[in-house]
């Protein structure tokens, strides 16, 4: 279960959209769940992660599933970059069967793990609500929600 609902004033949904940059895997697994897969989390004191992030069918959160990797050296803190490790984003891509890359329509949340924030957080900051990932908030939605667009 999610550690913290949305705050006021946020979304019910918004929607992640595939592409080419901080989002190469968001859509429909084989069994009917949503996903959202990166291998960008990191924290500023040098932790990174795969992470496989799950909602049921009707777009409310399920699980997030984690794998500890290296943070790759050189990289400045507060920049995502893939991390390095066992847990490739192959391995991940096998959990989901035969998936479809599309845009997803879910809930925000977040969970924590081994003392982690991972999840879609909920942000107010100067009358702006925005929905960022963590750990690592390299992704921010904003409105209108629908994931054409974000800031990173």
């Amino acid at each position: 279960m999610a550690d913290e609902a949305p705050a006021a004033g946020a979304p019910d949904r918004f929607t992640i959209r595939p592409d080419d940059y901080h989002v190469p895997y968001a859509g429909t697994a084989d069994d009917g769940r949503k996903f959202f897969l990166s291998d960008e989390l990191f924290t500023h004191d040098g932790l990174a992660w795969v992470g496989l992030f799950w909602w049921k069918p009707d777009g409310t959160f399920d699980e997030v599933q984690v794998a500890r990797l290296g943070r790759t050296d050189g990289v400045p803190p507060g920049q995502a970059a893939p991390g390095h490790g066992k847990d490739t984003v192959a391995e991940q891509l096998a959990r989901l069967g035969h998936y479809v890359s599309e845009p997803i329509t879910v809930e925000p949340f977040t969970t924590t793990i081994d003392g982690v924030e991972f999840g879609w957080k909920v942000n107010h900051s100067d009358g702006m609500v925005t929905i960022n990932i963590e750990p690592g908030d390299f992704i921010c939605y904003y409105e209108p929600w629908d994931g054409y667009e974000y800031d990173t």
